[in-house]
């Protein structure tokens, strides 16, 4: 397995800019694992695609307007800091974009405190520390954190946060959860479908693309992630009653594959609060997963290598190449997978 096994090439034309208005009018591709093949819908259509006996599981996380503007001290050079971590209440890890910036050097940050670097972390990461807690501040002075190959401004902040997110933490969003509107929530419900909340603090590391030609030596950074008692009883009962538990997206998929590590023989997952380093990679035994909705993901990249470790490499390519031939759009913003 190479990493070069999971490139394919996507015209810049077909990476969406805004999210579907309303957002469950995103289209839906649905792949049969079993027999590779492809159904159209829209993702509106998804309680008509879910069973009665099964268990949706949406990442209840939300997205901190963790980019913030500083100038250094005191020459006043513009630099950009974005939040990825606190292991401390003023102390974060930092993506850093800009020169000078070694331990030592002083900051102001536009509209909040002073701040110091502490530590050098290799490449643009950076320790800081705040001279007062920044969390406070942020939804008066942070931006929200959009992927570079965003370039459209936001029409309003709440376009990049799930309509179920609760718990603040991420650098950025669970992109399969999007889609929902609380009419389709409601709708589901009214199926006698259950839904369960995890949470899992996504980082930017999640979305990097693989550079080691062997993908088994790429360094996955850990993401703090929760399976409460609630959430872990309902899967366990999905699974009891002889239904699926849908996974939204890949962060709900490795936070239930990491409590299904500690589950117990008969079942699904043990609650489980703390970090995950899980890689998921094609060999991968499932034990927690039975289906999956996603977004279609950046070529090279872990998310790309966990959904083929679900559906095959071969078949999830393909309908990538089928998605791309009939105009789905792609990436955050984008369209959706339903693989079952």
């Amino acid at each position: 397995m190479r990493t070069s096994d999971f490139e394919y090439d996507l015209p810049a034309g077909l990476i969406a800019q805004a999210p579907a208005a309303p957002r469950d009018s995103s289209r839906l591709l649905v792949l049969k694992r079993t027999s590779g093949s492809l159904a159209h819908h829209l993702f509106r259509d998804l309680p008509d695609l879910l069973h009665p006996d099964d268990v949706l599981v949406l990442n209840e996380t939300r997205v901190l307007p963790a980019r913030l503007h500083a100038r250094k001290i005191p020459t006043g050079g513009r630099i950009e800091l974005l939040l990825l971590r606190r292991p401390a209440p003023q102390t974060w890890e930092v993506l850093v974009g800009g020169k000078g910036l070694a331990p030592g050097r002083r900051l102001q940050v536009e509209g909040g405190p002073e701040a110091e670097i502490l530590q050098d972390l290799g490449g643009p990461r950076r320790l800081v520390r705040f001279h007062e807690p920044i969390s406070p501040r942020l939804q008066e002075i942070g931006e929200m954190p959009l992927p570079p190959y965003i370039h459209t401004p936001l029409r309003d902040p709440e376009e990049y946060q799930t309509v179920f997110a609760r718990e603040p933490g991420s650098a950025a969003a669970p992109t399969a959860g999007l889609h929902f509107t609380p009419d389709l929530l409601d709708r589901i419900r009214s199926r006698g479908i259950e839904i369960a909340f995890v949470t899992l603090h996504v980082g930017l590391d999640t979305f990097a693309p693989v550079d080691e030609e062997d993908p088994g030596k790429h360094r996955i950074h850990t993401e703090w992630c929760r399976v409460a008692q609630a959430a872990a009883e309902a899967v366990n009962a999905a699974r009891a009653r002889g239904g699926r538990v849908v996974a939204v997206g890949t962060t709900a998929t490795r936070t239930l594959e990491t409590a299904a590590r500690l589950a117990p023989p008969g079942l699904a997952v043990a609650p489980f609060e703390g970090a995950t380093d899980l890689f998921i990679l094609p060999g991968h035994t499932f034990r927690a997963v039975d289906a999956l909705i996603t977004n279609f993901h950046l070529p090279r990249s872990t998310l790309l290598m966990l959904v083929c470790a679900f559906a095959g490499r071969e078949r999830v390519l393909a309908a990538y190449e089928s998605a791309k031939a009939s105009g789905y759009r792609f990436y955050s913003f984008g369209d959706a997978m339903f693989i079952v």
